[in-house]
């Protein structure tokens, strides 16, 4: 009963299957592989954007960092929810990389609105010489809540930004996820809603280990490749890379990996309301439940795996995490042992 994270899933037997065919003979390295120019090709054609440049990286936190940098000077603020990833999980890797400064964004359920970003925005840059400027906007789909943005509320966002011509990040760390939560198109989500670089995530979906860094301005690209070789991220057999993300690009398998542990999370949260716990709306494969004292340690025992979280008086908070691999029958143990 392992609900920790996707990231305790194993890789899928295409993305293997993918690895050991590129360990056949030899190819060229450092991203000059023949599978990499097949990425490139795949991520125009998925996203509809025919300029984009794709750079594959082994980490989520490489991602967002490289993509922060690329696009945020030293002196710049990149807005971002209270309780974003790149705020909470990863060791200032955006600011040590960027050297901008991170500026917390509230709002309820893990999503940024756009009246607190309006404020956030307003009071920001206005000390001259003196303060931090306005940087960039940084974004997460599916959120650190479980929650997901729709493409018209991204787009929301995006235009406040863009009235102060600063770009916009989005980290798409369960990307795939937050597309069939919300049926949009890779397009729809991304550039078409004014984002100007993603976070293309695969680990947390049934890859070994990859993350693509997608630019939909390709003016970007030498840049993003510099600041990659700079921070120790260009892989020297990079092919190993390449083979994953193509095999997950193939024929719509992150999509369908998505849909597994989105459904499964779905089944979850179902069947964790029909036992009288509380689940707040999460669309995806990502829930927190509120149950009766006592159920933390009673699951535990059963051999159930989770995250315990703060919760109010009187009861008990988890986060569980449903992945490519969960199935039915996990589920079931899992609620029947509650």
């Amino acid at each position: 009963m392992r609900f920790a994270s996707d990231n305790t899933s194993g890789a899928a037997p295409e993305v293997l299957t993918a690895i050991l065919k590129a360990n056949e003979g030899y190819d060229r390295s450092y991203g000059a592989d023949a599978a990499m120019a097949r990425v490139t090709a795949l991520v125009r054609e998925i996203f509809e954007a025919p300029e984009a440049v794709v750079h594959l990286v082994a980490t989520g936190t490489a991602a967002n960092a490289l993509a922060i940098a690329t696009h945020c000077q030293p002196w710049g603020a990149v807005f971002c929810h209270t309780h974003a990833h790149i705020a909470e999980d990863e060791c200032n890797a955006p600011e040590f990389y960027s050297g901008a400064k991170l500026v917390l964004v509230p709002g309820e359920v893990g999503k940024i609105t756009p009246a607190t970003l309006a404020t956030a925005l307003a009071t920001t840059g206005e000390g001259g010489v003196h303060g931090v400027q306005r940087g960039m906007l940084s974004l997460t789909n599916v959120t650190e809540a479980g929650t997901v943005y729709t493409s018209a509320e991204l787009a929301a966002l995006t235009a406040l930004a863009k009235m102060h011509a600063l770009p916009c990040h989005l980290d798409g760390a369960r990307f795939a996820n937050a597309l069939v939560a919300t049926g949009g198109t890779p397009a729809e989500m991304t550039w078409k809603a004014g984002i100007d670089v993603l976070s293309l995530g695969g680990t947390k979906n049934g890859c070994l280990g990859v993350e693509g860094v997608v630019l939909f301005d390709p003016a970007k690209s030498w840049e993003l490749e510099l600041r990659r070789k700079r921070g120790g991220h260009l892989f020297s057999k990079h092919r190993f890379l390449s083979a994953q993300m193509e095999a997950y690009l193939t024929d719509g398998l992150w999509l369908r990996l998505a849909a597994q542990a989105n459904a499964m999370g779905q089944r979850l949260s179902k069947g964790l309301q029909a036992k009288g716990a509380t689940v707040p709306d999460a669309p995806a494969n990502m829930l927190f439940p509120l149950w009766a004292p006592g159920t933390h340690d009673r699951l535990e025992a059963a051999g159930a795996h989770f995250y315990r979280l703060t919760a109010p008086e009187g009861r008990e908070r988890a986060r569980l995490v449903t992945s490519w691999s969960t199935t039915e029958a996990d589920v079931d143990r899992f609620l029947s042992t509650l």
